[in-house]
């Protein structure tokens, strides 16, 4: 295979692991973030994304020579607008040559126009001429001097002192000028080709375990080791990103619990070509599924009991417990090799009773609980959230891929769901609070239309905030994250700081709102109905 080599500005296809080639760019890496040790690898920032990953040069390839290799093998939507991203920066970075191309011509010519009307007719003329030039060529002497030293002074620092000059100040940010670099086809080759570019073979990584693809890489979300923080995340599971290039496990997947978010969970695992059985507690909830090429499983003993990976997903620790140690339930399903995945956002204490329980029975467990609504579930962009067994959360690698566009393996049982509680203790109390907000303006007299633009141009600005604000300017309501879950997961998280005695008083009190608007019969409506408690 010959050798590529390959130089800052570059565009490349990099691959991570497990996930399919993606366009990227070469560029500088924060100051804050280290090179791994190890193999050569550069640091990418990939297109149409905020991502950003330390690529070992063996899974790179330079972006032209490959493209119609990699549209070929991937079709994904997003995938497309990233293509075309790096397309539109090419034509950006092409005009700008053609400019600064023809200015130049154009200064060339003036000049020589300049020097034919300004040319000597006599000796004397010459002689004066020559004089002129003479300290011309003498005080351009001194200028380049004092440029040499100043490059001599620039080119003693060593190349990373140069490159964490040049790098960007924010984490996860390209380089100021990144968008004014004009970029040719640089990639070089060491040698003579043995074969055509179509040789050129990704490195082998089907076979390894996900946590061996790229211990390197990090997400933008995450700043620290694995060693440092005892956590780490699987990336690049933008479903819509590897939709068409997901590999699914050749296990069979079973799922209980068709809601809000196991629908569009079920829809995209059988999207991507995962052998599913489905199980439902109201059995109608399955026929769209059945139509969908789901096999449907009568109990959740039976599911269990005839796949490999069984997922479940349902609204709150009873009916955690219920499923698992009910009549017919997963329990009774479990002998040894079996596994199961916890979907439900439950407290620690009882994903740490079912853990022990499967695991008595020889199974295996895996709690994973999503961050997300009903659109994002359906979009296949949820973030997985998962800990315990390792292994189990290597097999589930194709599903989470499927189903969320980022998982995060959290270390043992119990933290996944201390972690939840968390994330959605923060988002109830900011709902709360854009409820509140909403009011104050309206009862004071300004117009909500124009806080909402406000916000939307300020630091607050994100769909989430935009979104359930038109729920509430539209009087719509309709569930895409229930009201009476918050408002159990925020009851959840002050139980858990009280479990640690760590004070929760902003949690407490939008407990209180929320509280109020289910005793205004809003707990089967969207979150956002948390702003009807204000208004009765």
């Amino acid at each position: 295979m010959a050798a590529v080599s390959l130089r800052l500005g570059d565009l490349v296809w990099g691959k991570l692991g497990r996930y399919p080639p993606w366009p990227g760019k070469i560029v500088n890496p924060p100051k804050d973030l280290k090179k791994p040790r190890g193999k050569k690898c550069f640091f990418v920032k990939f297109f149409g994304t905020e991502d950003h990953a330390w690529i070992k040069v063996e899974q790179l390839k330079p972006y032209h020579a490959h493209k119609e290799e990699m549209i070929k093998i991937n079709k994904g939507k997003r995938f497309q607008q990233a293509v075309d991203a790096v397309e539109e920066f090419l034509r950006r970075a092409k005009g700008k040559d053609q400019t600064s191309s023809h200015n130049s011509a154009d200064d060339k010519n003036r000049r020589n126009s300049s020097e034919e009307r300004s040319r000597p007719n006599s000796g004397d003329e010459k002689r004066k001429l020559s004089l002129s030039e003479g300290k011309v060529k003498k005080n351009m002497g001194e200028g380049k001097k004092r440029v040499s030293s100043g490059s001599s002074e620039r080119g003693s620092k060593s190349p990373l002192k140069r490159a964490q000059e040049q790098s960007p100040r924010k984490r996860g940010r390209p380089p100021k000028d990144e968008k004014d670099l004009t970029i040719p086809e640089s990639s070089t080759v060491k040698g003579v080709m043995a074969g055509p570019m179509a040789a050129f073979k990704w490195q082998p990584t089907v076979s390894e375990p996900v946590k061996d693809a790229d211990p390197h890489f990090h997400h933008f979300l995450l700043s620290q080791t694995e060693k440092e923080t005892g956590s780490t995340s699987i990336q690049a599971a933008d479903s819509t990103a590897v939709n068409g290039s997901i590999t699914p496990t050749d296990k069979k997947i079973g799922f209980l619990g068709l809601g809000l978010m196991g629908s569009g969970i079920v829809s995209n695992l059988l999207k991507m070509g995962h052998t599913v059985t489905v199980w439902n507690r109201t059995a109608e909830k399955c026929d769209l599924f059945i139509q969908e090429g789901a096999r449907l499983g009568r109990t959740p003993a039976e599911v269990v009991s005839t796949c490999d990976i069984t997922f479940a997903c349902v609204s709150d620790p009873k009916a955690a417990k219920d499923l698992v140690l009910g009549p017919s339930g997963v329990l009774q399903g479990i002998r040894p090799g079996k596994c199961y995945v916890d979907m439900s956002t439950v407290d620690a204490d009882t994903v740490t009773e079912l853990a022990q329980v499967i695991v008595s029975r020889g199974g295996r467990f895996l709690e994973a609980p999503v961050s997300g609504n009903q659109q994002l579930s359906n979009d296949g962009m949820l973030v997985i959230l998962a800990a315990g067994d390792r292994g189990l959360y290597e097999d589930c690698s194709s599903c989470f891929q499927a189903m969320g566009k980022t998982s995060f393996f959290l270390g043992e049982v119990g933290n996944a769901a201390k972690m939840m509680l968390i994330v959605n203790m923060v988002q109830g109390s900011f709902m709360a609070t854009i409820a509140e907000g909403l009011t104050l303006a309206q009862v004071t007299g300004q117009s909500q239309q124009t806080l909402l633009d406000i916000l939307n141009q300020g630091q607050l600005a994100s769909i989430f905030l935009d979104q359930k604000c038109q729920n509430i300017l539209q009087g719509n309501f309709k569930p895409d994250f229930y009201l009476k879950y918050i408002q159990k997961d925020l009851r959840l998280a002050i139980a858990l700081g009280d479990a640690v005695n760590h004070p929760t008083p902003m949690a407490a009190a939008a407990n209180e709102v929320y509280k109020r608007a289910k005793a205004l019969d809003q707990s089967d409506n969207d979150m956002s109905a948390v702003y009807r408690a204000y208004i009765h």
